[in-house]
């Protein structure tokens, strides 16, 4: 993808790993068509992240730490929300989403994509959280700590490795989302970058330099999130295995 990205205007995509002679035309073609598409993308991503931890963060407290009933059963739930096929969903949201004016909008996207962000993050959460003991909690609450106050300075802080690991996923399941930008939007006065390479493709197809620096440019955000957050990944994902 990388050596074909920089190939020039229609030439031959050579074997090499890397071209002798690199052409950067490519990735212009791509900044200058898809940029507002990957200005987009990240807008919907932050807003979701936000949006998911804002929900599941104090959901995942109370079912962990407040001695909440009925905590198996919601989990329970949470989890078979998500057997439900995604068309299914997007179906759903379309019409509701015509009756409310949110199509072709962000804050449209930023709902529709928090469907899969909350629930991941609420299980992830809920799992970390459940390994903090309770005389820890109890302490903050003698001192005169509120649960809000409780839940801010001494839960978040003590499971900073699970939210990084939530916020990290929440944002690689918006980015990588192509059903709800395809159902959800009509025009392209919001497009995301997958949305926009699926369109690109099918329009460019004699330019595959900048088609493949497209893809190289919508990819980097992902990798390079992940490859920043590994450590905290791997301890989000692996905390409370064993509890």
């Amino acid at each position: 993808m990388v050596n074909a990205s920089l190939q020039p205007a229609g030439g031959i995509v050579r074997g090499d790993w890397f071209p002798s002679s690199p052409d950067l035309g490519g990735y212009a073609t791509a900044l200058r068509d898809q940029g507002r598409n990957l200005l987009t993308s990240l807008v919907i991503c932050l807003g979701s992240v936000v949006l998911s931890l804002g929900l599941a963060a104090p959901a995942a407290y109370g079912l962990a730490l407040l001695g909440l009933r009925g905590t198996r059963p919601i989990l329970l739930g949470v989890l078979v929300t998500q057997m439900v096929p995604g068309i299914v969903l997007a179906n759903a949201l379309y019409g509701a989403y015509a009756e409310l004016g949110l199509l072709n909008s962000y804050l449209g996207l930023v709902l529709a994509d928090a469907t899969a962000g909350v629930p991941f993050a609420l299980v992830v959460l809920h799992t970390s959280m459940r390994t903090i003991p309770r005389e820890i909690v109890e302490a903050a609450r003698l001192d005169g700590a509120g649960r809000l106050r409780v839940l801010w300075s001494v839960v978040l802080p003590l499971n900073v490795n699970a939210l990084v690991t939530a916020a990290v996923f929440t944002f690689l399941l918006t980015w990588g989302d192509f059903l709800f930008a395809l159902a959800l939007t009509t025009t392209d006065t919001v497009r995301p970058i997958t949305l926009g390479v699926y369109e690109y493709l099918g329009a460019h197809t004699s330019q595959w330099n900048a088609v493949m620096a497209t893809a190289v440019l919508a990819s980097l955000p992902a990798a390079l999130l992940l490859v920043l957050a590994q450590r905290r990944v791997t301890s989000g994902a692996t905390g409370g295995a064993l509890d």
